[in-house]
């Protein structure tokens, strides 16, 4: 009983004390708790004390059980789809600002003001990145963006006007649906003002929604992609996350298996091809350029550009893993890091960029698993099993 009554004393000593108890000696403390819980209250209500504790186990829990971008505090993420074609951006937002790096390999990039993340350039925080669809004309959607962040006071001060810098990367979706229908300005504001910190969306959606895979044999056997997001909290509080917009040339691997997870259909339709074994049997069909990955890695930690840079290539690894082939001549892969900084101490570089590449092959087979096929373009789910 003893042990019983510490217990209780200890959980309600670790919750803020009615003013009306703070001169209460512990043994009153206890007293006054047993009496609540049989009905009697005496100055201190027990129900007030389980509910703040199951606030704050719920608010706990809704952390852990969150494993997407927005797992990192600071982070918020929206989509805008266009559903008409289908196609759409995404916005990430870090309204508070955060560090940030980039690191681009594919060969045929569309991208908006990523010379200003190199470490040695001025800029040493974003509020916001932008992924769209649309080739180079979705790079209009972070002109949305940057008048929602002005709207907000957001951005360097100038003569009454405030200036955010918003790097952006778009990716190559016209085969699908109608090409005249693509992102702009009004696409990246309705996402920016759709962004919350709530688990990200994932499928066919926003940057996603356009998105498709395994193109190495010819459109006519590609498949439907999207977006995926994945992350991993440790035990230290360090947390590192990814999401990505997967519409590659090459089919989506699971690195876990080293099976086709979705990519290149057999001729019949209802089959893996396998690019990797078609590659070493003929050269690819698909010269369009209609590819490119891109995807964003955030974490709690404190890192500078150069710093995030690092953890910009080494999730590029994720892309290797999970993707066959990657880089290409008609990929504009590239990769964006974000720090926020929540975690003070020193950040081990390697430890997180390690991470980074785990979580974001973990969204590219995510990316594949939750699309919702179009006409002409099947989802993994449309697949006869």
């Amino acid at each position: 009983m003893v042990i019983m009554g510490a217990l209780i004393l200890v959980a309600i000593t670790s919750f803020s004390v009615p003013e009306g108890l703070v001169k209460k000696s512990p043994a009153d403390v206890l007293q006054t708790f047993r009496s609540a819980q049989h009905g009697r209250p005496a100055g201190l209500h027990s129900n007030n004390l389980l509910a703040r504790a199951g606030d704050r186990a719920a608010s706990q829990n809704a952390v852990h059980s969150n494993a997407t971008l927005t797992a990192v505090p600071g982070i918020k993420v929206g989509h805008q789809t266009l559903a008409a074609r289908p196609t759409g951006c995404t916005v990430i937002l870090a309204e508070a600002g955060a560090t940030a790096g980039v690191d681009v390999r594919g060969a045929a990039p569309a991208t908006r003001e990523t010379d200003l993340l190199n470490p040695v350039d001025i800029v040493q925080q974003i509020p916001a990145i932008v992924l769209s669809c649309g080739s180079a004309f979705g790079l209009d959607a972070a002109g949305g963006v940057m008048k929602y962040l002005e709207d907000k006071g957001i951005g360097f001060p100038f003569g009454g006007a405030h200036v955010p810098t918003v790097p952006g990367a778009s990716l190559f979706d016209l085969p699908v649906g109608n090409p005249k229908i693509r992102p702009t300005a009004d696409c990246g504001y309705e996402a920016a003002r759709a962004a919350t910190d709530e688990p990200v969306t994932e499928g066919s959606v926003g940057a996603g929604a356009g998105a498709t895979i395994g193109k190495t044999a010819g459109l006519d056997r590609a498949m439907k992609a999207g977006i995926g997001s994945a992350a991993l909290t440790l035990p230290s509080g360090l947390i590192v996350a990814a999401l990505v917009a997967v519409n590659a040339a090459g089919d989506v691997i699971d690195p876990a298996t080293g099976q086709v997870v979705a990519g290149v259909r057999t001729i019949d339709g209802q089959g893996f091809a396998d690019a990797r074994v078609l590659l070493r049997k003929a050269a690819p069909r698909n010269r369009s350029g209609g590819n490119t990955t891109l995807g964003v890695v955030a974490t709690n930690a404190r890192l500078d550009k150069t710093q995030a840079t690092r953890v910009a290539q080494m999730a590029h690894d994720g892309f290797a893993r999970a993707i066959a082939p990657v880089h290409t001549a008609v990929d504009g892969d590239l990769v964006f890091a974000l720090a926020t900084g929540s975690r003070t101490g020193e950040a081990d570089v390697s430890h997180i960029g390690a991470l980074a590449a785990d979580v974001m092959a973990e969204a590219i087979v995510r990316a594949a698993r939750q699309a919702t096929g179009v006409a002409g373009f099947p989802a993994l789910r449309d697949l006869r099993r």
